[in-house]
């Protein structure tokens, strides 16, 4: 199929008519209204520094239900100990930093460049983009950040600099959003790595309908206040 070329119109072609990998659409721009926009649409950015702008809509979809996390024995071991602390928008900058930064991105290339930075940093100041922290004696040592719209969080990056510091931070989303009655978190790609942590794939249109029903749910106006202590991990089991 073609891959359309987006001008200066906010405007997307149907998800349907992504090419058999998931590619969309190519140009465009990362202001906010766009970037709101294309989520809204089951559609996400994901491209190279140096290339231009690629918007995707894979199918089928990765996504995790929040009352479906599944824990590994070694993961609620390290839960009980208790030695991890999370936040919530505690962090926000140092997260996308850290996850632009990571070890196999470095090796290997960033699909997080400075642009992708400063758009998401801009959705952060604007109340749409989130950062899950994990913490170990102080030191910021994993975490995440996505979008928030309607009853939908949009996954967008980890990292983890200990080991299973970005899994509690995942933990720590969920059962946050399961109390919220988040109806899934979408992980976009296909990765093993959150398949076994009860993350699946369903198809993009199955995704786009159950996206539809999240969108239409109410905000939940005080679900990302900045948490102002760190919560011990034990609490989320």
């Amino acid at each position: 199929m073609a891959v359309y070329i987006l001008r200066e119109e906010l405007v997307f072609p149907d998800p349907s008519l992504a090419n058999k990998d998931g590619l969309l659409a190519v140009g465009g721009d990362l202001r906010p209204a766009r970037l709101l926009l294309a989520y809204r649409n089951g559609i996400f950015p994901w491209y190279s520094d140096g290339d231009p702008i690629l918007w995707w809509s894979t199918d089928p979809r990765l996504v995790l239900y929040p009352h479906e996390i599944v824990l590994s024995r070694s993961l609620k071991k390290t839960l009980r100990k208790g030695n991890f602390q999370s936040t919530i928008d505690h962090a926000f900058e140092q997260v996308i930093q850290a996850c632009a930064h990571s070890r196999g991105r470095t090796e290997s290339g960033t699909w997080i460049t400075d642009e992708m930075i400063a758009a998401y940093n801009r959705l952060h100041q604007l109340g749409h983009a989130h950062s899950v922290e994990t913490w170990y004696a102080g030191q910021l040592v994993g975490g995440l950040y996505g979008i928030s719209l309607g009853r939908c969080f949009f996954g967008e990056s980890m990292f983890s600099e200990m080991s299973d510091a970005s899994k509690v931070a995942l933990v720590y989303l969920a059962r946050h959003l399961r109390q919220c009655e988040f109806q899934l978190i979408d992980c976009q790609m296909p990765s093993d790595h959150l398949i076994r942590l009860g993350a699946r794939l369903i198809p993009r249109y199955a995704f786009l309908s159950q996206l539809k029903d999240a969108l239409d749910q109410p905000y939940v106006a005080d679900l990302w206040i900045p948490s102002t202590q760190k919560f011990s991990s034990d609490r989320f089991q």
